[in-house]
């Protein structure tokens, strides 16, 4: 896994307290990305952020780069109120009270971490990423400084699921691995499902006789589809009393890599999943190249 010099939002640690004016021009002259918490957002959708017992403001046109997905809404700056928020400073001059009026930008820090993925990454490459938010369609995750990509619904493992909140929780840490790139809009495509292993990878954790937890993934006339791992599942015989998202114990009955298929018969029902589990990497390095399931 590449380590990327620009962190998700949260995930470094905040700007100190107590440091003098001197660490603030610095920070000015290098612009050095730094990190505090939107305390506020005015009419005019400008965002004021404390950080080490100052304040500093981010014009809404340096709320976002304009590349990323939302950037033309006001949801954009409104949204951070109460997050941690990056940014440089971009302007420190004195507002005759004794203290420095001080200009940062969120973009210009989105901007450092664009160009850093853009020549630290390519197809193949699995990245660190933090999940901020989840639609019908996908996760979005963080690829540093509030770059955001979307991975599709369709991308986040083999074992389908209705929506990505069965497989992952806002704030969580993953990984992804990049599919494509458009540098000219900054984009990145993203996949997951890759990463959590093939069919006889994750099967060679289970084997025949064993008794063990699964969820239930769909239900239909002739049996109960029950995922083992997010890439493996199993067949039960139908029964009436389960739904899709139950947690329930399996029996082992057989298991076949010539065909991929494992037998399972349902023992009990442990009830509804209420947090996805954590998730098992088995690569965490890239460049993936001609991954068969």
């Amino acid at each position: 896994m590449r380590r990327n010099k620009y962190l998700p939002e949260g995930a470094g640690p905040l700007f100190p307290e107590d440091q003098p004016i001197g660490v603030l021009r610095r920070a000015m002259e290098d612009q050095t990305v730094l990190e505090g918490v939107a305390i506020r957002c005015d009419g005019k959708r400008d965002l004021t952020v404390r950080f080490g017992g100052w304040e500093g403001t981010i014009p809404r046109p340096e709320a976002v780069h304009p590349a990323i997905s939302g950037a033309e809404r006001d949801i954009a700056a409104l949204s951070r109120v109460g997050r941690p928020t990056c940014f440089t400073i971009t302007g420190l001059a004195a507002d005759g009270g004794g203290r420095p009026r001080l200009t940062l930008s969120r973009r210009a820090a989105q901007e450092q971490a664009i160009a850093w993925l853009l020549e630290h990454s390519a197809p193949g490459a699995v990245l660190p990423a933090r999940v901020t938010h989840l639609e019908s369609f996908g996760a979005f995750v963080d690829l540093g400084c509030g770059v955001t990509s979307l991975i599709p619904l369709e991308n986040l493992s083999v074992s389908r699921v209705s929506h990505p909140s069965d497989r992952l929780r806002v704030g969580q840490d993953i990984l992804a691995e990049v599919t494509d790139i458009d540098a000219p809009a900054c984009r990145f495509y993203l996949t997951h499902k890759e990463l959590l292993g093939t069919w006889l990878e994750n099967a060679a954790s289970f084997a025949p006789g064993e008794a063990v937890p699964g969820i239930v993934r769909g239900v239909k006339e002739y049996g109960v589809f029950v995922e083992l791992t997010p890439n493996l599942s199993g067949l039960a015989e139908w029964r009436g009393d389960v739904s899709p998202g139950d947690r329930v114990s399996v029996y082992i009955k057989s298991i076949r890599p010539d065909t991929r298929k494992i037998k399972l018969q349902i023992i009990q029902n442990l009830g509804p999943v209420r947090e996805p589990d954590e998730l098992r990497y088995f690569i965490t390095d890239g460049p993936v190249e001609d991954w068969r399931y």
